[in-house]
């Protein structure tokens, strides 16, 4: 039973993002008899309260949480309460809020402060994970666990997205503000030269760091990197798709509500049950939506093919042949432009499990990474 309150605790973690940005209290379908000890995990976390629910009165989010939370009798209800809570504050070390240190970082443009987070020593070489747009961080854990054994590791949530207010104002949206954020965010925890990892739309906003201040980029990795603006590389279906939906729901709020469903219903069937509760969070409701859009809109419609010729640290490019979200043929584009690039085709990558941080992959970055620090 203790093991079952352990993987709740996670589970409850875990979904916070999107429950966060849900209307509360955010409904699950579970036994009635666990209301009792799940109110006693959500005060114990400092999380919103749930409602137990009959399933089939739940929305397409509360059945997402429901599912990944999957609330069953004999998940730790029997516990002593003292034991329980230990139970509880273990396991919440054990997880991304045990891993990280989490601050908030004020933009060198004057917008809201992000929600920026450092793990491993220090003082040991530093690696900026520059993570696909609107993604929270926690989707990173496995290779931010990873690489903190023996590097100081960043990242941080786009801006707009997380901690804001529906009503305030949006920012910059451009790819130098974006890149300007990951230079905000090295400065906050006094890093000033650093090896850049970018995942999928990550990729644009590295680039674009390279180029505006190449002093303090020590190397560069691009993992499955989405060029859908980089001139004559083809595109997925997704890729065109996406810029053709986010065109659509960047124009406006009221815009962004009237095709919120279907890109809910678009995501939802592409992406593995697994992730799927980090993946949807910025399509959780429309507002986010149409700042995700404006963000996004502008990674997917910058070419990065102006800078490349420039950018002479080692880099990485990875991807697979058969990546149906993000097309090879843009890193093949990039890799060839780039005067110092290895680029590295897998027979085989679905392209959100990269998140899951396979093991030959983290070998794989941690190996290059060792390899251009000393060159």
């Amino acid at each position: 039973m203790a093991a079952e309150l352990r993987r709740l605790t996670r589970a409850v973690q875990e979904a916070r993002p999107l429950v966060d940005v849900l209307r509360h209290p955010v409904r699950l379908a579970g036994p009635p008899g666990l209301a009792s000890l799940l109110g006693r995990v959500t005060r114990r976390l400092g999380a919103p309260e749930f409602a137990l629910d009959d399933r089939g009165s739940l929305d397409t989010f509360e059945r997402l949480v429901s599912d990944h939370l999957a609330l069953r009798d004999g998940m730790g209800e029997d516990l002593p309460p003292a034991v329980a809570d230990e139970v509880v504050d273990e396991a919440a070390r054990d997880g991304f809020e045990g891993l990280c240190v989490r601050d908030e970082v004020a933009p060198a443009d004057g917008g809201p402060p992000l929600a920026a987070y450092a793990a491993g020593d220090p003082a040991a070489p530093a690696v900026v994970i520059v993570a696909a747009c609107g993604m929270p961080a926690r989707l990173c854990e496995q290779w931010m666990r990873f690489l903190s054994r023996t590097h100081r590791v960043l990242t941080w949530e786009t801006r707009a997205l997380f901690g804001q207010a529906p009503s305030a104002d949006v920012p910059d949206v451009g790819v130098t503000a974006q890149a300007g954020d990951l230079f905000a965010v090295m400065d906050h925890f006094g890093v000033r030269r650093a090896h850049v990892m970018c995942l999928c739309g990550g990729a644009v906003i590295g680039l674009a760091a390279a180029h505006l201040d190449p002093g303090r980029v020590e190397s560069l990795s691009l993992w499955h990197g989405d060029f859908a603006a980089v001139k004559g590389a083809d595109r997925t279906h997704h890729q065109q798709n996406l810029v053709a939906l986010m065109e659509m729901a960047a124009t406006g709020p009221d815009r962004a509500a009237a095709i919120h469903p279907v890109l809910c219903q678009t995501m939802l069937a592409s992406v593995p049950p697994d992730l799927a509760h980090l993946v949807v969070y910025p399509y959780a409701t429309p507002e986010l939506l149409h700042r995700y859009c404006r963000l996004n809109g502008e990674i997917m419609t910058t070419d990065v093919s102006p800078w490349l010729g420039a950018i002479d640290q080692p880099v990485l490019v990875v991807s697979s042949h058969d990546d149906e979200t993000a097309h090879p043929a843009g890193s093949k584009a990039v890799a060839a432009a780039l005067p110092d690039a290895v680029l590295h085709l897998r027979a085989h990558g679905d392209h959100i499990s990269l998140f899951k941080g396979d093991p030959e992959l983290m070998d794989m970055a941690r190996d290059f990474i060792d390899s251009a620090t000393a060159r």
